[in-house]
């Protein structure tokens, strides 16, 4: 057990019968417990295995390795559709992770046994970016945010494809775009 998860623990409101009983499943798997992107993360050999988090309507088990994993109860969800590696099960309250206990060990075992194989998700090709309509005109018409677009790295440049692509109306699509460009022109990823 770690301290500073212990606090995280300690602090949440949400979920928090549902992550207490995650965490000591996930403990008796004797993985490493550290706090990586305000998570619970367990690790073998500072590899990240599992994650546990919470949403609005669900918390879950997180493998960053999911799609490697057997899943013979097919419990494992991809989170959206750009998400190529991890996988989570989903819980909405601690009844299903008490009756999946041994269940989520096996998935946790499986997910170490990946790892100590040292198996590698094949990740597809993510280099052709699709940037919407709106935003191409701007990079077209404002040399500056097109050098800025171009200087931030292939992840945060995707980061900003998805999200600006994502609304259906044009309308959404342009307010997203307006209110980005600073931070684009900053140099900064969506989420910085």
């Amino acid at each position: 057990m770690n301290q500073k998860v212990d606090v995280f623990f300690q602090q949440t409101k949400k979920w928090q019968e549902e992550f207490e009983q995650l965490r000591q499943i996930v403990l008796e798997c004797a993985l490493t417990e550290e706090l990586k992107w305000g998570w619970p993360c367990y690790t073998l050999e500072k590899s990240n295995i599992v994650l546990i988090h919470g949403f609005k309507d669900y918390c879950a088990l997180l493998f960053f390795k999911g799609a490697l994993l057997k899943d013979a109860k097919g419990l494992l969800i991809q989170q959206t559709k750009n998400v190529q590696a991890a996988r989570q099960i989903r819980f909405t309250n601690v009844q299903e992770i008490v009756q999946l206990q041994s269940i989520l060990k096996a998935y946790i075992q499986d997910a170490i046994e990946v790892e100590k194989a040292g198996l590698e998700v094949t990740l597809k090709d993510n280099t052709q970016l699709t940037l919407p309509e709106e935003f191409r005109k701007l990079i077209d018409e404002n040399p500056e945010v097109k050098t800025a677009f171009a200087a931030l790295t292939p992840g945060r440049q995707r980061a900003y494809s998805l999200y600006f692509s994502a609304p259906k109306q044009a309308k959404t699509r342009e307010a997203r775009i307006t209110k980005c460009t600073q931070q684009i022109l900053k140099g900064k990823g969506l989420n910085e």
